[in-house]
Protein backbone atom coordinates (compact mmCIF):
# COMPACT_ATOMS: atom_id res chain seq x y z
CA UNK A 1 0.00 0.00 0.00
CA UNK A 2 0.99 3.38 -0.69
CA UNK A 3 0.92 5.93 1.71
CA UNK A 4 1.34 10.10 1.12
CA UNK A 5 4.76 11.08 2.04
CA UNK A 6 3.12 13.68 4.77
CA UNK A 7 1.07 10.47 5.93
CA UNK A 8 3.93 8.55 6.85
CA UNK A 9 6.02 8.92 9.81
CA UNK A 10 9.14 8.77 11.01
CA UNK A 11 12.05 6.75 9.66
CA UNK A 12 8.73 6.28 7.14
CA UNK A 13 7.32 4.10 9.63
CA UNK A 14 3.06 3.73 8.34
CA UNK A 15 0.75 4.45 11.45
CA UNK A 16 -1.81 1.15 11.93
CA UNK A 17 -4.61 1.04 14.46
CA UNK A 18 -5.20 -2.80 15.61
CA UNK A 19 -8.11 -4.00 16.67
CA UNK A 20 -8.16 -6.72 19.42
CA UNK A 21 -11.57 -8.28 21.11
CA UNK A 22 -10.66 -9.15 24.86
CA UNK A 23 -13.85 -9.94 26.88
CA UNK A 24 -13.44 -8.06 29.76
CA UNK A 25 -10.47 -5.97 29.32
CA UNK A 26 -12.35 -2.74 30.96
CA UNK A 27 -12.14 -4.51 34.40
CA UNK A 28 -8.23 -5.48 34.38
CA UNK A 29 -6.75 -4.43 37.53
CA UNK A 30 -3.68 -1.74 37.05
CA UNK A 31 -1.01 -4.91 37.95
CA UNK A 32 -3.08 -6.94 34.69
CA UNK A 33 -2.62 -3.74 31.91
CA UNK A 34 0.85 -3.05 33.37
CA UNK A 35 1.84 -6.95 32.53
CA UNK A 36 0.30 -6.62 29.17
CA UNK A 37 2.14 -3.56 28.67
CA UNK A 38 5.45 -4.73 29.84
CA UNK A 39 4.97 -7.90 27.50
CA UNK A 40 4.64 -5.47 24.80
CA UNK A 41 7.79 -3.87 25.05
CA UNK A 42 9.81 -6.37 25.58
CA UNK A 43 8.48 -7.93 22.28
CA UNK A 44 9.29 -4.64 20.44
CA UNK A 45 12.70 -4.07 21.90
CA UNK A 46 13.42 -7.22 20.11
CA UNK A 47 11.83 -6.01 17.30
CA UNK A 48 12.94 -2.69 17.32
CA UNK A 49 13.19 -0.16 15.17
CA UNK A 50 10.61 -1.84 13.07
CA UNK A 51 7.98 -1.12 15.42
CA UNK A 52 6.54 1.63 17.98
CA UNK A 53 4.20 1.49 20.19
CA UNK A 54 1.73 5.13 20.17
CA UNK A 55 -1.13 3.74 22.64
CA UNK A 56 -3.94 1.38 23.54
CA UNK A 57 -7.48 2.54 24.28
CA UNK A 58 -9.19 0.22 26.32
CA UNK A 59 -13.18 -0.65 26.47
CA UNK A 60 -15.10 -3.11 27.92
CA UNK A 61 -14.46 -6.02 25.82
CA UNK A 62 -11.64 -5.00 23.53
CA UNK A 63 -8.18 -2.94 22.78
CA UNK A 64 -7.71 -0.53 20.06
CA UNK A 65 -3.66 0.43 19.51
CA UNK A 66 -2.39 2.20 17.56
CA UNK A 67 1.44 1.48 16.19
CA UNK A 68 3.75 3.04 13.96
CA UNK A 69 5.24 0.09 11.95
CA UNK A 70 6.76 -0.37 8.70
CA UNK A 71 4.07 -3.01 7.28
CA UNK A 72 1.02 -5.03 8.57
CA UNK A 73 2.94 -8.14 8.79
CA UNK A 74 5.36 -6.53 11.44
CA UNK A 75 2.05 -5.20 13.54
CA UNK A 76 0.52 -9.42 13.67
CA UNK A 77 4.08 -10.20 14.38
CA UNK A 78 4.82 -8.76 17.62
CA UNK A 79 0.94 -9.84 18.55
CA UNK A 80 1.67 -13.18 17.86
CA UNK A 81 5.04 -13.17 19.38
CA UNK A 82 3.69 -11.02 22.48
CA UNK A 83 0.47 -13.28 21.98
CA UNK A 84 -2.11 -11.30 21.97
CA UNK A 85 -5.30 -11.29 19.81
CA UNK A 86 -5.56 -8.87 16.17
CA UNK A 87 -9.08 -9.27 15.41
CA UNK A 88 -8.19 -6.42 12.45
CA UNK A 89 -5.66 -4.42 11.42
CA UNK A 90 -6.22 -1.14 9.77
CA UNK A 91 -3.62 1.70 7.48
CA UNK A 92 -4.32 5.09 8.87
CA UNK A 93 -4.54 7.41 5.70
CA UNK A 94 -5.34 10.42 7.26
CA UNK A 95 -5.65 12.59 10.62
CA UNK A 96 -7.94 14.81 11.54
CA UNK A 97 -8.40 17.07 14.54
CA UNK A 98 -10.09 20.30 15.07
CA UNK A 99 -6.84 22.33 14.16
CA UNK A 100 -8.38 20.58 10.86
CA UNK A 101 -11.05 23.04 10.69
CA UNK A 102 -8.75 25.87 11.51
CA UNK A 103 -7.22 27.82 7.99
Amino acid sequence: MRVAPSDRHHRGMNRYLIYRTLPGAGHLSRDELQAIAQKSNEVLALMAPRAQWVQSLVTDDSVVCVYLADDEATVRKHAHDAGFPVNDVHLVRSVIDPMTATV
